[in-house]
């Protein structure tokens, strides 16, 4: 329905954004989260004249409950119950194991997986309150399910392991309630974090040409229409499932992104 309220973290720049204004343009009223007051205030601002009846900006750090059950209480009261969740926000550090402080793997594990666990949590309460359907979808990552040839990825690759096995336990433990859980899978995609996964490996263009089977990195709109499918009644049959929007990458295995 055009009028499912659509709730999207991480949605101030990349892949957030892209979904938020497919999600616009087909009319939905969004809650979009990030900790880039300016940047979501401008995606929200783009997003309502696509055509989101209202698209509601809020600053919050994901992996802080309070701000995310603060979101969620301000969606609720301003646009109502989100029916669709995108569990996307994340961060990146490129370090090995043994250079990586506790504080450093402890804020990406915070970020990607207890942020994300946050986000489908409320969301969930909050739909099993009213009765309600939904689809939630966790952005996950190729590196939840091979490792990167080019290394540095301890934290990031355990975070978004744990993204991918909380996809399939809430996949069970909510289908009967008409809650759907899926994740989408995207490979090298040109976004500002892309920049921080790839290092100082040379240049990306190249890479995308000699690594990638489809010879190039995603555009952020690629990966958003596969949400908006996930999230849609044309997936009412998928849950606990995982969409690779990839360019082949996990299909070669080794891969240097």
């Amino acid at each position: 329905m055009r009028n499912d309220i659509t709730l999207i973290t991480g949605a101030g720049s990349g892949i957030g954004r892209a979904v938020a204004l497919s999600q616009a343009a087909a009319g939905r009223p969004l809650a979009l989260l990030d900790k880039d007051e300016a940047g979501v205030r401008a995606v929200a601002a783009r997003a309502e004249t696509l055509g989101a009846p209202r698209a509601l900006a809020i600053t919050a750090d994901i992996s802080r409950e309070a701000d995310v059950a603060d979101a969620y209480a301000r969606c609720h009261a301003a646009l109502g119950v989100p029916t669709r969740v995108v569990a996307n926000a994340g961060i990146e550090i490129a370090r090995k194991a043994h250079e990586t402080t506790l504080a450093e793997w402890s804020k990406v594990i915070d970020v990607n997986l207890s942020g994300t666990f946050l986000t489908c949590r409320e969301a969930i309460r909050l739909l099993l309150a009213q009765g309600l359907a939904g689809a939630i979808v966790c952005v996950s990552s190729p590196s939840a399910f091979v490792g990167f040839a080019g290394g540095s990825n301890s934290a990031y690759g355990s975070s978004k392991g744990g993204v991918s096995a909380l996809v399939r336990a809430l996949a069970i433990d909510y289908a009967a309630s008409g809650v759907r859980v899926n994740g989408v899978v995207p490979g090298a995609t040109a976004t500002p974090l892309l920049d921080v996964t790839a290092g100082a490996g040379g240049d990306l263009a190249e890479r995308a040409r000699t690594q990638i089977p489809m010879g190039r990195l995603a555009r952020p709109e690629e990966i958003a229409e596969a949400v908006d499918w996930l999230l849609g009644p044309k997936a009412s049959y998928v849950t606990g499932a995982h969409l690779h929007v990839d360019g082949g990458l996990t299909a070669r295995g080794a891969n240097d992104f």
